[in-house]
């Protein structure tokens, strides 16, 4: 039974109406409360503040759960694809054989080469950023494609980022770009695109492509995070699809979030040019005056564990043991890794490994450079992305629009140029 807040302000009482989440989430209903009373809240990086209703993702960081529409992410990394949860998260259900066959046929249907953004792509110069490229692309899809086209513009993104890294990736190593083979599956097309050299027979190994599959769908959503806020913050006011989710992409980048993988082998780097001294930099991690902090442990949301890394980690090691990859890098991973599972300072503080320490050491297994790892990041959240901003739409909800509280200058008179 719901139940009212009471606050007091100013002698005066205001009652605010509460409401309960499917999975017991409580949160006190403020919409009216600048109108009632005339205060805002204050809530920097809305760490308490619940932007909207959603019924794509559930997380429970205190208690390590992660689910889609209700499905674990245990059970999905373990026993779907990555396009059937994609069909999930967008539609709210699991597809049949015949929808799962059908839509990805669609994705097939659009997983073509678009000319005129290969242009723009190829002379775009390779000291740009990857993932600046990719956002810059997939704005330009506005220009190419009607934007009313909702349906077939989900389809037309999610078959157009594999392409879009290939390209940018066979940019940097100076070879001719590989055209998608409509035979293979989502991720074997996309592990083609990228490695396969044009005119040469290219076998995709199943256990790359299997952890590949387990990598995107680990990122697929994770409910209101930065990225996600700001696809939808974009949409609400009605701008297309492609410029939400290039908005979305460009907040990815940022090194707090979907850079952190990177920075997990930029660290591993920084350690093996010191030496590779593990013991020392886990000693440098201990003391809050080094100013070192080891990357990619811990996490802002799982406060025990991250049930992704649990997942991921299984796949890291059989990558590594299949591809036999002989890495000082990937050695001081490992390191890295023992040392916290099982030194009492980190165990004690709970900074376990997390999903960006394993993603980053399979992409640099798989070859991937180190800035294409947030771009691997950005395939995978894609769905998420797409299926947030279409509850938006759906639901209709207003446009975003936080408020601040000023702590400026007070109204004062203008001074002219010869007084001040």
């Amino acid at each position: 039974m719901s139940q009212n807040a009471v606050i007091n302000l100013d002698g005066q009482t205001f009652e605010l109406p509460t409401f309960v989440g499917t999975e017991n989430e409580k949160a006190i209903d403020i919409a009216k409360l600048r109108d009632l009373s005339g205060y805002v809240t204050y809530d920097p990086g809305y760490k308490n503040t619940g932007a909207t209703k959603s019924a794509i993702t559930f997380l429970d960081g205190e208690e390590g759960i992660l689910r889609h529409c209700g499905y674990s992410i245990e059970d999905l990394a373990d026993k779907a694809s990555f396009l059937e949860v994609a069909y999930l998260l967008l539609n709210g259900e699991l597809p049949t054989q015949a929808q799962l066959d059908a839509f990805e046929a669609a994705v097939k249907k659009y997983t073509v080469s678009n000319e005129a953004l290969l242009k723009i792509a190829q002379v775009i110069p390779t000291s740009t950023h990857p993932m600046s490229e990719l956002s810059a692309l997939v704005g330009l899809m506005e220009g190419q494609y009607d934007t009313k086209e909702s349906n077939e513009n989900i389809l037309r993104l999610i078959a157009a980022l594999p392409i879009f890294a290939a390209w940018n990736y066979k940019k940097s190593i100076g070879e001719a770009i590989v055209a998608p083979d409509p035979s293979l599956d989502y991720c074997s097309n996309f592990l083609k695109m990228m490695f396969a050299k044009p005119g040469e027979d290219y076998k995709v190994d199943p256990i790359v492509s299997k952890a590949l599959n387990k990598l995107l769908i680990l990122h697929a959503d994770h409910e209101q995070n930065c990225s996600t806020s700001t696809v939808r913050l974009i949409g609400s006011s009605h701008a297309s699809i492609f410029s939400s989710i290039s908005g979305g992409i460009q907040a990815l980048f940022g090194p707090l979030h979907g850079g952190a993988n990177q920075a997990v082998i930029e660290m591993l780097e920084e350690i093996k040019q010191a030496g590779g001294d593990t013991a020392k930099f886990v000693a440098m991690a201990k003391d809050k005056n080094s100013g070192f902090r080891l990357m990619g442990f811990g996490h802002r949301v799982y406060k025990n564990f991250d049930p992704r890394a649990r997942i991921i980690k299984k796949a890291a090691d059989d990558v590594l043991t299949a591809l036999g990859v002989v890495d000082p890098i990937l050695t001081i991973a490992q390191e890295l890794e023992a040392a916290a599972l099982s030194d009492e300072y980190f165990v004690a503080r709970k900074l376990y490994p997390n999903v960006d320490f394993y993603s980053g050491i399979i992409y640099r297994a798989l070859g991937i450079p180190t800035d294409m790892f947030t771009i691997l990041f950005a395939i995978g959240r894609l769905p998420g992305w797409i299926s947030q901003h279409k509850e938006m739409m759906t639901n209709k909800e207003p446009i975003g629009r936080p408020r601040q509280i000023y702590v400026g200058s007070p109204s004062r008179e203008f001074v002219e140029m010869s007084k001040r």
